[in-house]
């Protein structure tokens, strides 16, 4: 690939140099809370992941135990996964890169979380030796060399980049690194940041391949480097689409993103054989997901004149995001979900006798694997999943995990649950679980159940010390359900056995409690009135010590939260929409007036979980504003998989984007002190593969006879091996 330069070229460093320029000499515009504050957020299941990236021969020897031949080539170090095996040619650059002293037996390139942040890393492994056989894990063996190829300034390399940013489905071209990045704002809310990019490893020149306007995902370089095929949506963008994305498969040219063309109607995660096959998903008219093959004839210029599409896998089970064989044109790598499974696996595909061969269920019969990706030498398959008990390294489950932040002064965290709330004196952190309502210390210390039942929503009182309002009962359910706002206090259990005060009486539906900054009442959304508005009671008596309802309207306000100096309450609504489920933030004054919006994630867009900044200044929520940032597929089960947390001045200007990834963010607050920006070890080691993979791919069109090797043993739960 030559460098060019074009509208569409940028130098990585020149950005950071200039955003970092302009951060020193704007500071007083940023409103910058006046004192160092901590951000507190959930991502839905992510702190069960563990995932590394492993490897299996091809075939696989029928002599042998398989459970013997998996390597696990990660270091267990944070989440890894999304794998990529050089081409020969690309493997002298990566040489020189990663200073090995003699060609390792794999090189590999993949997406790692470590350091707070998405990057994209250089392993060089050498997993074979005379006891192989005997070792499943990479961490058994000492030979690694490691190098950041992209990161977000955490790792001191002349690679890294600054923008924070997700960073996403790597591949190496000679020098060059091809991926995808959200380091771009599009400007326009709910539209895709997700656009690919090619960096040249040596200098860090990076140059933007998708046209402004478009976003796109997935992308998979021909074995020539020559060109690059996506998944995008084009310019008719994203449409709130949670399972299949609407997009098609364009190819353009790798070294510039010139002569792009759309190739095939409806699909994703392209995968080349050679230059004109590609094979690609999407879910057929009779409900299966399935893979299939474009040919494509080129003329000199890499125009398209024609293209024949087939189905390649058959209905009766799910396969997807395919890995072709670029040595070996025989036979694909895909994911599957076979009616008789509850767990994805990775499976081979003969193209040419339509027969599968399993691969890992033989390894871990009760794990979800994910995004295969084949060796250039086809004897080699990649892939990841979660690592469980397979790891010889001591437990990294964390309560707290530190995530990069963009904010001045205010560190960013993870919580192993979700609706986290600070303490005043920013001491202790409450927050849901499955199993109930906590409280631990901000060190990760003095993990204890609050309440047992089902809650959701939490908020300490600013007065009472120790006093924590939630509520108990099912989420998302209609105005008629009976959920009540309870109060409790953390520090009254004498006798070993904490009360709750059950602060809501009359009416249905009552949740989302927030105290006014003088104690002395709560605002809460309630559904008594056969819609969901906003109330006001009494803090210590609730219903019985007055009420006055706050909001009256056919629609749903919810999601309230009081602002520090009590002049405000925020809250979500789809008052403009009511019954859409587009939701956008709103503020009005106590007393009912001054109603006014701050933000709504464009047309159809959702925007909640509005918490007001120590200061009262700026507010955090969670929003659709950057749409999707990968293919929902090829991740673990998010209900809603577009989600990312974003900070708003009160007046409704300045909105900036704190997380980036492909997960669901949500559920904010917003702490009163800084919190060191450390991970923070749980009080025990915690489940590690605790999670769902996606529930749409259990709706089984037809439950028809099994393809292929026979049925499968039926599995309820995932177990890590």
């Amino acid at each position: 690939m030559k460098s060019t330069t074009n509208p569409h070229s940028l130098c990585f460093f020149t950005i950071a140099l200039l955003q970092t320029l302009l951060l020193s000499s704007t500071t007083a515009h940023l409103d910058i809370p006046s004192w160092s504050t901590s951000i507190i957020f959930a991502t839905f299941g992510r702190s069960n992941y563990a995932f590394d990236i492993y490897t299996l021969p091809i075939p696989v020897p029928q002599t042998q135990n398989p459970t013997e031949l998996e390597f696990q080539l990660t270091d267990g170090h944070s989440v890894n996964y999304n794998g990529h095996f050089p081409s020969p040619s690309s493997t002298s650059s990566l040489l020189s890169l990663s200073k090995t002293p003699s060609p390792p037996s794999v090189h590999l390139v993949y997406v790692t979380e470590r350091n707070g942040s998405t990057s994209i890393f250089l392993d060089a492994v050498y997993p074979d030796g005379p006891d192989r056989t005997r070792k499943r894990s990479i961490l058994q063996i000492p030979a690694r060399v490691q190098v950041p190829l992209l990161s977000d300034g955490q790792i001191d390399s002349k690679f890294e980049v600054g923008p924070i940013s997700m960073k996403d489905r790597p591949s190496v071209v000679g020098d060059y690194l091809v991926y995808v990045s959200t380091h771009e704002n599009t400007g326009v809310a709910r539209t895709s940041w997700a656009a690919v990019y090619s960096t040249e490893l040596r200098t860090g020149l990076t140059r933007r391949l998708t046209p402004y306007g478009v976003a796109d995902f997935s992308p998979a370089v021909s074995p020539s480097g020559v060109l690059t095929a996506v998944a995008s949506s084009g310019e008719r963008g994203w449409k709130g689409e949670v399972e299949e994305l609407d997009t098609d498969i364009y190819v353009f040219r790798t070294e510039d993103g010139s002569g792009r063309v759309k190739v095939v109607e409806r699909g994703g995660w392209p995968s080349w054989a050679d230059e004109s096959t590609l094979y690609f998903h999407r879910r057929g008219d009779d409900g299966w997901w399935s893979v299939y093959r474009a040919i494509i004839v080129k003329s000199w210029e890499n125009n398209v004149d024609s293209v024949v599409t087939q189905r390649v896998t058959p209905p009766g089970l799910h396969a997807f995001t395919p890995a072709a064989s670029v040595a070996n044109k025989s036979f694909i790598a895909v994911a599957t979900r076979r009616p008789s499974s509850e767990f994805r696996h990775i499976e081979l595909y003969d193209v040419i006798s339509n027969e599968f061969i399993e691969i890992t269920r033989p390894v871990s019969p009760h794990t979800h694997h994910y995004n295969p990706f084949i060796s250039p030498d086809s004897t080699r398959i990649g892939y990841h999943r979660c690592r469980g008990g397979n790891n010889e390294r001591e437990s990294n489950h964390l309560i707290l995990e530190n995530i990069q932040s963009p904010l001045p002064e205010t560190s960013l965290f993870r919580i192993d649950g979700s609706f986290p709330s600070v303490s005043p004196d920013g001491n202790q952190i409450a927050f849901v679980k499955l199993s109930g309502l906590y409280v631990v210390n901000r060190d990760g210390s003095g993990l204890r159940q609050l309440y047992p039942g089902t809650t959701f929503s939490t908020a300490w009182d600013p007065i009472r010390k120790g006093v924590v309002y939630s509520n108990v009962g099912p989420s998302f359910a209609t105005e008629s359900t009976k959920v009540d706002v309870i109060s409790i206090n953390v520090d009254d259990d004498d006798d070993g056995e904490l009360r709750y005060k059950r602060l809501t009486t009359g009416g249905e539906n009552n949740a989302f409690p927030s105290p006014s900054p003088d104690g002395k009442w709560v605002v809460f959304r309630s559904g008594r009135s056969g819609h969901k508005n906003l109330y006001i009671m009494d803090a210590v008596e609730g219903e019985k010590g007055g009420m006055h309802q706050l909001t009256k309207g056919p629609w749903t306000d919810t999601m309230c939260n009081w602002s520090p100096n009590g002049d405000w309450i925020a809250f979500a609504s789809d008052r403009e929409n009511p019954g859409s489920g587009s939701y956008g933030l709103f503020m009005i004054h106590p007393n009912g007036t001054g109603l006014k919006k701050l933000v709504q994630s464009g047309s159809g867009g959702r925007t909640n979980h509005p918490w007001f900044s120590p200061d009262g200044k700026n507010i955090v929520f969670t929003s659709d504003y950057a749409a999707v940032s990968a293919e929902p597929i090829s991740n673990p089960h998010h209900y809603q998989p577009y989600g990312d947390i974003f900070t708003i001045r009160s007046d409704g200007s300045g909105i900036k984007r704190l997380t980036h990834s492909s997960f669901e963010d949500g559920t904010p607050t917003w702490g009163p002190t800084f919190m060191s920006p450390v991970d923070v070890q749980g009080p025990t080691d915690g489940p590690q593969c605790s999670f769902d993979d996606c529930h749409w791919l259990g709706n089984l069109p037809n439950r028809g006879s099994e393809i292929g090797f026979g049925p499968l043993v039926l599995a309820s739960a995932q177990c890590g091996l």
